[in-house]
């Protein structure tokens, strides 16, 4: 008797703990085909999220579309609708050029040099952004350099470098307010955006022409420092030549007789006297001295280190 007691309290228990077992196996089947049905409808987007300064675009089955900017959870009909594109309603960046690295540019002046930018923005219609243009970031990357670009190679270099304030501030007003082209629209209404602020990050020479210009610097040092001492040794000239007119004048006018005439003979003479004494006091680099000539070929001894010993002309020779 007591045997079979223990045979159906074990039948009982193993009954227990097969139905147990049946139960989370059900239970667990139920929670993996939930799960895989949620993950199904998340994967679709059959429900989907507009998250905060977000919006979501859907396009119908008949092609219209629809901005859906609400914050939370919502439904749509799948294969009926679908969605497009999330777009972000924060204040973005676009780099010139599509990236950090500076973007080579020629000047006005045909000189190269690298620069790099940043302008930021923010979406204002999803009507004009999303819905208007296709490919919106694209289209407006290549309106976006190509103002830039022309802005800056109309700029001298040298404003490039040493005023990129104003140079700064003169393309933030064209991203701003100027037409794409003449009679067009403006970046702002051609996206529905609002240009926020630029930043003109960098713009630098390439190393060879940092040495080119150190040469170029130094050249001009060079050439400024010649004409300069070209001036002053035409200065001394003009003022010499003044010196000996003035002399010559005075000389002229002590010579000179009663009657207004001037006795030539002794002018020559004292002539001759000038021109050895300006010999003598500037002998070392000269090579010839000019004497002027007489009717009578007066007396003139000129000093010892003019003339070489044995060419040295005696009085009366």
């Amino acid at each position: 008797m007591a045997d079979i007691q223990q045979q159906q309290q074990q039948f009982l228990r193993r009954a227990f703990v097969k139905k147990v077992t049946r139960r989370i196996i059900a239970v667990l089947a139920v929670m993996v085909i939930a799960y895989g049905l949620v993950a199904i409808i998340y994967a679709t987007k059959t429900i989907y999220k507009v998250k905060m300064n977000y919006a979501i675009v859907l396009e119908r089955l008949g092609g219209q579309r629809q901005a859906v900017t609400d914050v939370g959870w919502h439904m749509r009909l799948p294969f009926f609708t679908s969605i497009e594109q999330e777009v972000a309603l924060m204040n973005q960046h676009l780099q010139l050029g599509g990236t950090a690295e500076p973007m080579r540019i020629i000047s006005k002046g045909n000189v190269a040099l690298w620069s790099s930018a940043v302008l930021t923005y923010r979406i204002r219609s999803l009507q004009t952004w999303a819905i208007e243009n296709l490919n919106a970031m694209d289209l407006l990357q290549g309106d976006y350099d190509g103002i830039v670009k022309d802005l800056l190679q109309a700029e001298p270099v040298d404003e490039l470098i040493s005023d990129r304030e104003k140079v700064k501030e003169k393309i933030y007003q064209a991203l701003k307010s100027r037409p794409i082209n003449e009679g067009g629209p403006t970046l702002e209404s051609k996206y529905g955006i609002e240009v926020v602020s630029f930043v003109l990050k960098e713009t630098s020479f390439g190393d060879k022409l940092v040495e080119a210009t150190e040469e170029k610097k130094r050249r001009e040092l060079i050439a400024e420092a010649e004409n300069y001492a070209a001036d002053q040794e035409a200065s001394r000239i003009r003022k010499l030549y003044a010196a000996y007119v003035d002399g010559i004048q005075a000389l002229q006018k002590s010579v000179g007789r009663e009657d207004g005439s001037t006795d030539n003979a002794i002018l020559q003479f004292l002539t001759q006297q000038k021109w050895a004494t300006a010999y003598e006091k500037n002998q070392e680099g000269q090579n010839t001295v000019v004497i002027q000539n007489t009717e009578g070929s007066p007396g003139l001894t000129l000093p010892t280190s003019a003339m070489k010993p044995e060419t040295r002309r005696q009085p009366g020779e």
